[in-house]
């Protein structure tokens, strides 16, 4: 076997991680072409290439599956990763190590003085390797590789489907392209898709957590975001309008750290709303009030959707636009000058509506493609570019607060009270104990925002439309596939190795979670899926 014992699984990674693959490089392009190389020195895909399929994922990138068919039965686990990584200034003069983690891992040691005392005490113990991607998440792929060579050579009568993306860092572009490629593979070979699990590596819960975590679903994340339009003035006659600024302090102030967004499930709290980014839209310096600013806002979810999260934001804007207005009418007696007028609170929905029925919809169409073949502007920018662009040309909604969605969304998917996960876990659990003296703890939800979000998606839920309604890059540059995800109905479930640091310059994957005790772990829940009693010794 090539990727079987735990020096070839290291230098499996080792492989995989000098494959350079940040986000929005040409790395992450050519990644995909060099995995499916990888997996055909298999003699399985050698002699059935037609198993590895490429799935365009946008921007020249893909996302891979391959294939393992076992022919015997239509039940199907599909293993999800992805290949993207951030990116890697905080290394400053070593970043051309980043990617070499042996290399790196000796480098710091020759430095270690300069390390914290946690990380010194790691490096010293020579338990951990160090390096961009070795924990988020190469090591997930090489973990999967191993159960695919496995399946191939032992010839277990499950099917597997290996599925790696790009852009889970971003914007998850990889695994919602991905999700039509899983359906039309069901589809062609009638699989019944029986788990999808994940390898994303185990997060610490908070700072010098040392406790392993497997996970039965995946915290969701949406960004609810505002467009500030007021009313332009000289600096000289600065109540002769309102800026946008002043008007996005009362809304951010209300946003963040507000408990009313806050959820707790399985005694599992989301972390508190609070403010990503605010762009002020004036373009040049002049004494001309700044009168429109956009803000993004982070909110995290477990059981809530588009609409909850909509509905919510939506009545703390209405309380904050009318404190604001308030204290602006109070300014205004007191310095005896009449107010602009009253805020209006509106969803981007409904500035759609008027702006198509005041200036036509092939109007409307032309002002939002403008922006959208703007290269220079993200999806966030151009979210915020586009509801602006509308403002400008309906100005006598002015003042107002325009609500809207920018991307991305990652839906929360749960799987813990489903019996499949529920023994999944427990076996995990005595595994890890039995053989390894390993205590894993459940977390209901992973904390560290996965592509779980985009399959089985509630049958029943339709509060995705709202998300759909107030996101203006919705079915141009920017959309999610609820109704194909809702056809993707299997329990999740997330095993990944242990490690610390991820997405800071120290990094680190711990060797014998990696190389041993997972690779293991995994067998075994695989294997349990198709024989009645699995060896455990």
């Amino acid at each position: 076997m090539k990727w079987h014992t735990p020096e070839q699984l290291e230098g499996l990674l080792c492989e995989l991680v000098s494959w350079d693959s940040r986000t929005g490089t040409a790395g992450e392009i050519e990644f995909s072409g060099k995995i499916k190389d990888k997996l055909l020195e298999l003699n399985y895909f050698e002699k059935n290439r037609w198993n590895l399929q490429s799935h365009d994922s946008g921007k020249g990138r893909n996302a891979v599956t391959a294939f393992y068919n076992s022919g015997v039965t239509a039940k199907t686990i599909v293993l999800m990763s992805h290949f993207d990584t951030v990116h890697t200034e905080e290394f400053g003069n070593l970043e051309a190590l980043a990617f070499q983690p042996r290399a790196l891992t000796e480098a710091f040691k020759n430095r270690i003085d300069e390390l914290s005392d946690e990380v010194q005490v790691d490096l010293k113990s020579d338990d951990y390797i160090f390096g961009r991607g070795t924990m988020d998440m190469k090591m997930g792929i090489a973990l999967h590789m191993h159960l695919l060579e496995k399946a191939t050579i032992e010839k277990w009568p499950i099917n597997l489907i290996l599925l790696t993306v790009p852009d889970e860092e971003v914007n998850s572009s990889g695994m919602r392209a991905a999700v039509s490629g899983l359906i039309d593979i069901q589809d062609e070979y009638g699989l019944e898709y029986a788990l999808f699990l994940n390898s994303e590596p185990s997060f610490s819960q908070k700072p010098k957590d040392e406790n392993y975590y497997i996970y039965s679903g995946s915290i969701g994340k949406i960004m609810p975001s505002a467009l500030f339009y007021g009313r332009e003035t000289h600096a000289g006659e600065p109540l002769n309008g309102i800026t946008g600024h002043y008007m996005a302090s009362y809304l951010t102030k209300a946003m963040e750290f507000n408990a009313d967004f806050v959820e707790e499930v399985y005694n599992e709290k989301t972390p508190l709303p609070i403010c990503l980014k605010v762009d002020d839209l004036k373009e040049n310096y002049s004494t001309q009030t700044s009168h429109h600013s956009a803000a993004l806002y982070n909110v995290f979810l477990m059981r809530q959707n588009a609409t909850d999260i909509m509905n919510t934001f939506k009545k703390t804007a209405l309380a904050a636009m009318n404190e604001c207005e308030n204290d602006y009418e109070a300014i205004c007696k007191r310095e005896g000058v009449n107010p602009i007028g009253k805020i209006k609170v509106m969803e981007y929905c409904d500035l759609l509506e008027y702006a198509e029925e005041k200036l036509g919809i092939a109007k409307v169409v032309e002002i939002k493609s403008v922006v959208m073949s703007d290269e220079t502007l993200d999806e966030r920018d151009m979210s915020i570019q586009i509801s602006d662009q509308l403002m400008i040309n309906c100005q006598e909604l002015a003042p107002a607060t325009i609500l809207f969605y920018a991307p991305p969304y990652y839906p929360a998917i749960n799987s813990s009270e489903n019996e499949l996960v529920k023994e999944k876990i427990e076996l995990t659990q005595q595994i890890l104990k039995e053989d390894f003296d390993v205590d894993a703890k459940q977390v209901h939800y992973f904390n560290g925002i996965s592509d779980l979000s985009y399959v089985n998606y509630d049958e029943n839920d339709t509060g995705w439309k709202a998300y759909k309604n107030n996101t203006p890059l919705w079915g141009d540059v920017y959309s999610i596939p609820f109704e194909e995800m809702q056809q993707l109905q299997a329990p999740v479930l997330n095993i990944g190795p242990f490690g610390k640091d991820a997405h800071k310059l120290t990094e680190r994957l711990h060797k014998k979670s990696a190389f041993v005790q997972t690779p293991f772990a995994l067998k075994v829940i695989v294997e349990s899926m198709f024989v009645k009693k699995v060896e455990i010794k």
